[in-house]
């Protein structure tokens, strides 16, 4: 018995559905309503809607402490979904695709902290050592800055009390910055969370990706009859912006994270390493990483390097990355498939994370998506119905 809607809907399968797949148990499929009996309102319609938001909201609200290692599980199962469904053509079970494709992703996690640990520890140990420096660096850099000011606009322009301020407070506030980290290293909390992630986020995504096809099936067979074919076809598109999202994030965090690491460390800038590595991981969020990492990375060399040697190397390391961002992944791997503005993108990050946390960054994209696809469907309807379509208004004579 095969379920309405599957065999003539080319997007539920790229969503993970396979029609092969059994599915257990079988929903009774209920009889067409009579003409003029059991038909939905528009105020049940809208109630339905209206319901589904508010428990939507009431359950992140109320559950955004333990929510992120099941969030972080099925955008794992998604996007490692299309690869399961390529070993079941293989041959391969269902469960066993699963399984090696978390053990897989596992194991290139441990792989991966293995080889960055011991460098990530000596750059810390770097940092212990040289933040005495480092400190009387952006000192002697405040100084002459200040210094310079005096010489062109007058010693009355700038007094002593306040170039002492200004040479003390930059100390003070690299101080509090690595007390922050130490913090928030340290903290219970952080402890708890990489635990969560760490434990129960596997297991979660192991059972969210070997029932992916189930779970998506069953999600088609609760749709309303009367707008099914509406609701797969907006969902088809949702998936398509969302896959060419994630892929082209991916590929640029990847390559951006490799080249920064790269770049930074080659000119011999301390904790190039760690610098380069969170501005590519960070670039998930457009032009945040790339910003974030080169004020780091500005702050480090005016502290390692003369002046203008040290600004000219960071700078042509983030330029090079970011020209090989703009017009070689992006062109290359996205095009013009991505109906993400970068606006919307950083708008729902911030407005997620101010939310619920990075539970609510996790969830930003996918929401955005979703609300863009919405609105161009809306906006499409709008421009073929009598709102847009009427002829103005004759003028009175």
């Amino acid at each position: 018995m095969s379920r309405p809607g599957l065999e003539a809907n080319p997007g539920l399968r790229r969503m993970g559905t396979d029609t092969s797949a059994p599915i257990e148990p079988e929903l009774p499929v209920p009889p067409p309503a009579e003409e003029g009996k059991g038909r939905a309102t528009p105020v049940q319609r809208w109630a339905l809607i209206v319901g589904l938001a508010i428990a939507a909201w009431l359950v992140i609200s109320l559950f955004s402490s333990i929510l992120l290692p099941f969030v972080a599980a099925a955008c794992i199962a998604y996007f490692l979904d299309p690869l399961a469904r390529q070993l079941t053509r293989l041959g391969f079970s269902r469960a066993v695709a699963a399984f090696i494709l978390i053990i897989g992703l596992i194991a290139v996690g441990l792989l991966t902290v293995l080889l960055l640990y011991p460098l990530v520890v000596q750059q810390v140990g770097v940092l212990a050592t040289r933040l005495p420096g480092y400190v009387s660096g952006l000192g002697d850099f405040a100084q002459k800055i200040i210094s310079d000011l005096q010489k062109s606009l007058g010693p009355e322009f700038i007094n002593g009390k306040l170039q002492d301020l200004i040479s003390s407070q930059a100390g003070a506030i690299l101080s509090f910055v690595a007390q922050a980290l130490t913090r928030l290293i340290t903290g219970g909390v952080a402890l708890f969370n990489v635990l969560s992630l760490a434990v129960v986020t596997p297991v979660v995504a192991f059972y969210l990706l070997r029932d992916w096809p189930r779970v998506v099936a069953r999600l088609d067979s609760w749709l309303p009859r009367r707008y099914g074919v509406v609701l797969r076809a907006q969902a088809h598109e949702v998936d398509r912006i969302l896959s060419a999202w994630l892929r082209g994030q991916l590929l640029c965090c990847l390559f951006l994270a490799i080249f920064y690491a790269a770049g930074l460390s080659l000119i011999g800038l301390d904790l190039g390493l760690i610098v380069g590595l969170g501005a590519g991981i960070l670039s998930f969020i457009p032009y945040v990483g790339t910003i974030t990492g080169a004020a780091l990375s500005v702050g480090l060399a005016l502290a390692q390097f003369p002046l203008w040697s040290g600004l000219i190397r960071v700078a042509a390391v983030f330029v090079v990355g970011n020209l090989i961002e703009s017009y070689v992944i992006y062109p290359r791997f996205l095009g013009d498939r991505v109906g993400l503005h970068a606006v919307w993108v950083i708008f729902a990050l911030f407005a997620g994370g101010a939310a619920f946390g990075f539970l609510g960054v996790l969830l930003a994209v996918p929401v955005t998506a979703v609300i863009g696809v919405l609105a161009r469907f809306w906006l499409r309807r709008y421009l073929q119905s009598p709102l847009y379509l009427d002829p103005p208004m004759e003028r009175e004579q």
